[in-house]
């Protein structure tokens, strides 16, 4: 290294130890370099590090003023649209990383972010175009894969998941299941598969929808490509096939030609599949966990959008449909009272604050049982012990080390509540597939208790909560 001491060398090994994962060291190397030169390089590069440590408003600032004081610095641009696009201002994002491809088009991390704004046709010809160039036979094979489900996605999109039936709103019983003859552990719900019923569980920490293997078979689906998924649990990917059924009915609502994914070991934590709500992202949902009930309606209108032909979606790729203008978040005069959440694909992160600890990032996530807690979040407030006797699985798995923390008060949304002996597990796996930390889990058991609104569109949820169900202090 020719200048060890410059901007640019601590920018850079801030950003080698981001990439190693070692971000205590990477926020040291930040303020070394800072103490030196309060260089907007270096600016640019510790915000990085605070946005992969869950501080995404204190990230966003600092690249605002970096931006505003008119030093032209691409990644700054980049953070942004990131941030942008988890607030679900989707537009603005666009010009965000436009902007950052124009300054620097070399960079991996903007090419990559960039790709994910293409329009399906478009992406294929960018992968085919990154394959081409590729001289590293592991990154070859790696890029080639992508482009295999790049393009079976992109078929997939040519004749998209569409609303059939005139209904445009639908309320739906719940369906219990139950962990044994007194004690529910989730809700189901009756989802008719090419003509065949299965009860599919809730879990709004979930992705689209993944059945097992024999509800496919007996559905007669057909299979499009083979991909992997993952979840919480430390067994690592799993196994898994895209394919579609002609025919998909949720309470009123029948749809025509959706994706669903199938879990090749013919295993789905113990359920015959899982619905993830992102799938109704097009409607507002409502999960009236106390009434049992999920009621679907449709979205306020855009002052400025045109009216939207209705589907069921996922974030498969999360390219952008062509057919679709972006725009901005937009809050309603009837919205006015939700809490603005981070979105992160179908991933929902609702900032929460522990004890008296900073604000944290946990996930609305009904498919967990209980509320959980990173084992580092947790040390910020209350003791942690090693838990032997409780076992956590997921799509990838049991979790090989399980805590228990004492005792915790969280506050989200309008709502505090005092936890006895959190659920403690290391969820760095989950931070790392985001991209920001995630500190936690709001699980069913708490949430059963609620009225919980979203609004997947404008990233926003509400909570609702009526005393006469449980002693939420």
């Amino acid at each position: 290294m020719d200048h060890p001491q410059s901007p640019d060398a601590y920018a850079g090994m801030v950003r080698a130890y981001l990439k190693e994962r070692n971000f205590e060291q990477a926020a040291q190397t930040a303020e070394q370099g800072l103490a030196l030169s309060d260089s907007a390089r270096i600016r640019v590069a510790r915000a990085e590090v605070w946005f992969r440590q869950g501080r995404i408003s204190d990230a966003e600032v600092e690249w605002v003023k970096t931006i505003n004081s008119g030093y032209p610095d691409a990644r700054a641009y980049l953070g942004l649209a990131r941030v942008r696009h988890a607030l679900a201002m989707y537009k603005t994002a666009k010009k965000m990383i436009d902007k950052a491809r124009q300054m620097d088009p070399d960079d991996p991390d903007i090419q990559n972010e960039w790709m994910t704004t293409l329009s399906w046709d478009e992406r294929v010809q960018s992968v085919k175009a990154v394959l081409a160039s590729d001289t590293d036979p592991a990154k070859h094979a790696g890029d080639t894969k992508h482009l295999e489900v790049v393009e079976g996605l992109s078929k997939q999109k040519q004749s998209p998941c569409r609303l059939v039936s005139k209904a445009t709103s639908t309320r739906i019983e719940m369906i219990r299941l139950l962990r044994d003859a007194n004690h529910l552990r989730g809700f189901g719900l009756p989802v008719v598969l090419n003509g065949h019923k299965s009860s599919l569980r809730i879990d709004t920490g979930a992705s689209g929808i993944l059945v097992k293997r024999s509800i496919a078979e007996h559905a007669g689906v057909s299979k499009m490509f083979e991909n992997k998924i993952a979840g919480v649990g430390s067994q690592g990917v799993r196994s898994a096939f895209l394919a579609t059924a002609e025919s998909l009915k949720i309470g009123d609502l029948e749809f025509q030609n959706c994706p669903v994914e199938v879990m090749e070991n013919n295993n789905v934590v113990d359920e015959d599949g899982l619905i993830g709500t992102n799938v109704f992202q097009q409607f507002l949902v409502d999960l009236d966990f106390p009434h049992e009930k999920l009621k679907l309606s449709e979205l306020p209108k855009r002052p400025d959008a045109p009216e939207q032909n209705l589907s069921l979606t996922s974030d498969s790729g999360s390219a952008q449909d062509e057919a679709e203008p972006l725009h901005d978040r937009y809050i309603a005069p009837e919205m006015k009272s939700y809490t603005p959440i981070f979105r992160f694909g179908h991933d929902l992160l609702v900032p929460t604050t522990i004890g008296q600890a900073t604000a944290k990032l946990f996930i609305l996530d009904t498919g967990a049982f209980n509320n959980s807690i990173s084992p580092a979040a947790a040390r910020e407030i209350t003791k942690v012990n090693k838990d032997d006797r409780t076992t956590i699985k997921g799509l990838s798995g049991s979790v090989d080390k399980v805590f228990s923390a004492n005792k915790a008060v969280i506050q989200f949304g309008h709502l505090r509540q005092e936890n006895q002996d959190m659920i403690a597990f290391d969820t760095t796996g989950v931070s790392e597939s985001i991209g920001t930390e995630v500190s936690g889990f709001l699980g069913f058991a708490m949430l059963r208790f609620i009225d919980v609104k979203i609004d997947y569109r404008d990233a926003l949820v509400d909570f609702e909560y009526d005393p006469k169900f449980w002693n939420l202090r």
